[in-house]
């Protein structure tokens, strides 16, 4: 899979990690930064990420920032953008399978590396559970996702 990465100066710490698992798993990454502790803007690398799974140029997407919490919340405000804020390994799992989430979103202030790194294996390692239980709950989202879009063609 080609996997879209981006972190803030917050969540940057869990950048080797997350590269090393991607490394260990035979990802290609595409890679929007950044690599520094210095202070960035989240909604910039969510926005990038986002852009780059909604429009199939990557499979999916890892973000990272303090909390998970500002990269997940900016992540999903693009159109078809399902971001999840995971901070073990069955939510990683779950979010892969029963909500179809495209984009991950870690914490580096609240999770360790070596648990980051745990994450993203265990989200990569899923594929959506096509029951159709989980499918109607996903259509229903998306529904609401198109609720919100307003209606320009009168």
């Amino acid at each position: 899979m080609k996997i879209a990465i981006g972190f803030d100066h917050g969540g940057v710490a869990l950048r080797p990690a997350v590269l090393e698992a991607l490394r260990d798993l035979g990802h290609e990454v595409l890679d929007f930064g950044t690599d520094s502790p210095d202070p960035v803007d989240y909604p910039e690398y969510a926005r990038r990420v986002a852009d780059a799974v909604v429009s199939g140029e990557c499979d999916r997407g890892i973000l990272a920032c303090g909390t998970g919490l500002g990269m997940s919340i900016a992540a999903n405000k693009v159109k078809a953008c399902y971001a999840a804020l995971l901070s073990d390994c069955y939510s990683a799992r779950m979010a892969g399978e029963h909500n179809a989430a495209n984009v991950a979103c870690l914490g580096g202030r609240t999770i360790n590396p070596d648990l980051a790194k745990a994450i993203v294996e265990a989200y990569l390692d899923t594929e959506p559970d096509c029951a159709q239980r989980h499918q109607r709950r996903r259509e229903q989202v998306c529904r609401i996702e198109d609720d919100m879009v307003p209606d320009t063609s009168t």
